[in-house]
């Protein structure tokens, strides 16, 4: 998205992203939504992805721990990723200590107030009998309808500004909400998600912080933590490919 050319150029990207960090990563965590679309049938992979796939293929053979959650665009991934990757697939949020940190860790989709419309069809694409029933269509066709969807979903959240470019405030930020409501009973230093789509450092109490980890559309954001401090940075920030 929005074109191929476009999309190789960004691929690319994140091999060297993945090169680079995996130098001195303990783990790298990929926050979901990986993909636009991805359904694995039985003997039938999706075509294109090989850049990014084969790069995640060789750092786990070379004993990097690469950790991937699923998002809600990506949430048909099924064994293929962690049998031919060796990555760890996580479907639900984890909390996670790095140091004396604590962290909790997931996409994001579906937490926190409102958005029932779309939690009710997260529970139906959860079903195994409609994934079974997706798994009959070709894939030809069964990858077009899900292209085709996603391109109107895209056009209705601009129209209608679903997904707004800009931090709309507590009271209206659900992933906010979630955060301040789950530090009433436990408390974490680190909230990470993606699915927001937007860079967001926002702290939801004097010693937490909840972050969004934005897109890479945009701009090439990444959290690392080195054990003590946690740092949002851009990679290859004002480099156009």
């Amino acid at each position: 998205m929005p074109d191929a050319a476009s999309s190789l150029k960004r691929e690319k990207k994140l091999v060297r992203w993945l090169e680079m960090v995996s130098k001195d990563a303990a783990e790298i965590h990929l926050m979901g939504d990986l993909f636009d679309f991805w359904f694995e049938y039985k003997r039938v992979v999706p075509r294109g992805f090989v850049r990014v796939l084969g790069k995640i293929a060789e750092l786990s053979d070379r004993g990097v721990k690469i950790v991937l959650y699923t998002g809600n665009h990506d949430m048909w991934i099924f064994d293929y990723l962690p049998k031919e990757l060796g990555v760890e697939l996580i479907r639900d949020p984890v909390q996670r200590t790095f140091g004396d940190k604590k962290f909790f860790l997931g996409h994001g989709d579906g937490l926190g107030p409102g958005d029932g419309g779309y939690k009710f069809i997260k529970k139906v694409f959860s079903f195994k009998f409609f994934q079974w029933c997706f798994a009959r269509l070709h894939p030809n066709f069964g990858i077009w309808v899900a292209n085709f969807w996603s391109g109107r979903s895209k056009e209705s959240n601009k129209k209608n500004e679903k997904e707004p470019d800009h931090f709309l405030g507590e009271d209206k930020e659900w992933l906010v909400q979630f955060c301040k409501e789950t530090l009433e009973t436990e408390h974490f230093d680190f909230f990470i998600f993606g699915h927001r789509h937007l860079l967001i450092d926002h702290p939801v109490s004097e010693k937490s912080r909840y972050i969004n980890l934005g897109d890479w559309y945009t701009q090439a954001n990444y959290a690392e933590f080195d054990g003590n401090d946690l740092r949002l940075k851009i990679f290859e920030e004002g480099l156009s490919e």
